[in-house]
């Protein structure tokens, strides 16, 4: 372990949880600066609590510390009374493996995971003495790159980043890490570097791209003004989810983090098609690990760490094909170590309670499961699959199992919702905490880019306040019912950047500048200051959260493209207004959605390949 700098040291004491900031972790990985020809932060803009909990960081920095030549180290958000420190003490934002600064590397990596976490990238970049736009960076400036889900809508920060690498990420890193090693050894201007980089197949560069706008404020459009620069930028994906890319030996936190568990990945996509789900989207096609490539990793992760619990994390997890027997042998590999499973997302239906009720036998607490929404008209339109009969099938399955709770979340604003709809919602509840306690989390819904409602209008805030409120009256009462629900204000924000445009990037800086950061922090979030940056900026942001947008409207997002077409997602819109389902295209044949023949990719199962 490296001695931590005195001047680092002298900080500590003055901080809540030190162990954030203190590196030399179990399975951290520490390689000499001047061993290695190129270098990358990655970087997760969240406290180190929320990002060490990021299964898609663990395995970038897996992939790039296998390298010889290559280092990948870790950086995150400092929570506030560290930040303060930093900039109090003149002490630039450094890595934990080698408590470099920022400036030392030749790129930073940031996960953009949620929108509001934008204002955090900034406090990183400024904490880092690193400028806050690319324009005004110098040659000496690490290279700024995003990836992640926020991605696929990078216009909102374009002006924060140099790059942005598309879906997934174990072999476009590969190739990013290969265009820095170029530059050094040619010499390369930075300018140079990023034309190259906009060659590699997934990765967008936005300063080689000029965005218009019409009279009436609506996006005109975006095109490339660099020839290295294509007007479509395709995401990455993996044909073949290969054995090295299951993380076996993650870095062991100092501290409590959110998910402190092995995660072992299972399958990629969802195949189930839900109408407001961006992840169901972007992460298309369906691929699979094979069985024995779980098994093996599994155990090679807990000899190497020593967890006594592991969660098998996919999108839906109880769609693996070959489920049942992966299970039974992960169980039998597993209870005779000591070592729990944990299921975080079921289906709703008796067969994965069965299922989650083998898994659980030493360990039975709650079960959660997503109906979405209250009514069988509602979940119709949304593609929701799910009957009510389904649900109380599931937690009587549950009851009898031994569970002793379920938690049950639901979203409220959904397109064409109306008041029966939340009527139904309540007495659905209620069956259901007739049979087991039941904790409700419920969700406002965010139109989200490239999916079916990418075209809807958010209801406003004051609508969901009075859809929220009407909810709590009518459960109060119930005392086997906990009701929780996500502020409107926050959820309005997130409304705004998931479909924003380039014009927004003035409202992240001023905001930031007026002292937002940490937003995902309810302590710390201030919905005034986000007021008075939209209005400083002159910028209604009502006009991007609770408009509607229109067949023939350009998006400001459609050159980074999932793969799904446009014409998949207003078929899929349509049919959501007239409640016509869409079978997924596991059971039911291909929806003709346009990601495989789009990626030349195919989806496959475990029990297919073999």
């Amino acid at each position: 372990m490296t001695l931590i700098p005195p001047y680092i040291r002298e900080l500590l004491p003055k901080v809540n949880k030190p162990a954030r900031y203190t590196g030399g972790e179990v399975n951290a990985v520490r390689k000499p600066p001047d061993s290695v020809s190129v270098r990358i932060a990655l970087a997760f803009p969240d406290t180190y609590e929320v990002g060490m909990s990021h299964l898609g960081l663990k395995i970038l920095y897996q992939r790039v510390n296998a390298l010889p030549d290559a280092a990948a180290e870790r950086v995150y958000a400092p929570h506030a009374d560290m930040g303060e420190q930093l900039f109090s003490q003149g002490i630039k934002l450094y890595s934990l493996e080698n408590y470099s600064p920022l400036t030392d590397f030749d790129a930073i990596g940031f996960t953009l995971q949620y929108e509001l976490s934008f204002t955090n990238i900034l406090w990183m970049l400024d904490l880092a003495g690193i400028p806050l736009t690319s324009d005004a960076r110098q040659e000496h400036h690490p290279l700024i790159i995003g990836g992640g889900p926020c991605a696929f809508n990078a216009e909102p920060v374009a002006d924060v980043f140099d790059a942005f690498a598309l879906g997934e990420g174990e072999e476009v890193i590969l190739d990013i890490l290969q265009v820095l090693r170029m530059r050094k050894a040619q010499g390369l201007s930075r300018q140079e570097t990023l034309s190259l980089l906009a060659t590699v197949p997934g990765v967008y560069v936005p300063s080689l791209y000029d965005a218009s706008y019409n009279d009436d404020e609506t996006f005109a459009g975006i095109v490339p003004v660099d020839k290295a620069a294509l007007p479509i930028v395709n995401k990455r994906v993996q044909q073949e989810l290969k054995p090295e890319y299951l993380v076996t030996s993650p870095v062991i936190p100092y501290t409590d983090v959110v998910h402190d568990r092995l995660m072992l990945e299972i399958f990629r996509g969802c195949a189930r098609g839900c109408r407001f789900c961006q992840a169901g989207m972007l992460y298309r096609p369906v691929r699979e690990f094979v069985t024995k490539d779980v098994l093996i990793a599994a155990q090679t992760a807990v000899a190497n760490t020593g967890y006594e619990e592991i969660s098998l994390t996919s999108l839906s997890t109880m769609d693996y094909s070959n489920i049942s027997t992966l299970l039974s042998q992960l169980v039998e590999k597993m209870n005779c170590q000591g070592v729990n499973l944990s299921l975080p997302s079921l289906r709703v239906d008796s067969f994965s309670v069965e299922l989650a009720g083998q898994v659980a036998k030493r360990k039975k607490s709650g079960l959660t499961l997503a109906p979405e929404a209250g009514s069988q008209r509602l979940r119709d339109c949304i593609n929701k699959q799910v009957t009510e009969e389904d649900l109380l099938g599931a937690c009587r399955g549950a009851a009898r199992l031994g569970f002793k709770s379920v938690k049950l979340y639901f979203m409220i604003g959904l397109p064409t919702e109306t008041e029966r709809d939340l009527a139904e919602m309540v007495e659905l509840i209620v069956r259901a905490a007739k049979i087991l306690p039941v904790t409700v989390s419920v969700a406002s819904f965010v139109p989200k880019p490239h999916t079916p409602f990418q075209w809807e209008a958010q209801c406003s805030m004051y609508e969901l306040e009075e859809r929220q409120r009407y909810l709590r009256d009518r459960l109060r009462s119930h005392k086997r019912v906990t009701f929780n629900y996500h502020d409107s204000d926050t959820s309005f924000l997130e409304a705004i950047f998931s479909r924003g445009d380039r014009r927004l990037g003035q409202v992240v800086i001023d905001a930031y500048r007026r002292g937002c950061k940490l937003d995902g922090w309810s302590e710390h979030f201030r919905f005034d200051l986000w007021m008075e940056a939209f209005a400083e900026v002159g910028i209604d942001p009502c006009f991007y959260a609770n408009r509607a947008r229109g067949a023939d409207e350009h998006l400001p997002w459609e050159h980074l493209s999932p793969g799904v077409s446009r014409a998949f997602l207003w078929q899929e819109r349509e049919r959501a207004l007239a409640l016509c389902p869409t079978a997924d295209c596991a059971r039911g044949g291909c929806p003709g959605c346009g990601v495989c023949p789009a990626l030349q990719v195919n989806t496959y199962t475990e029990l297919e390949r073999r």
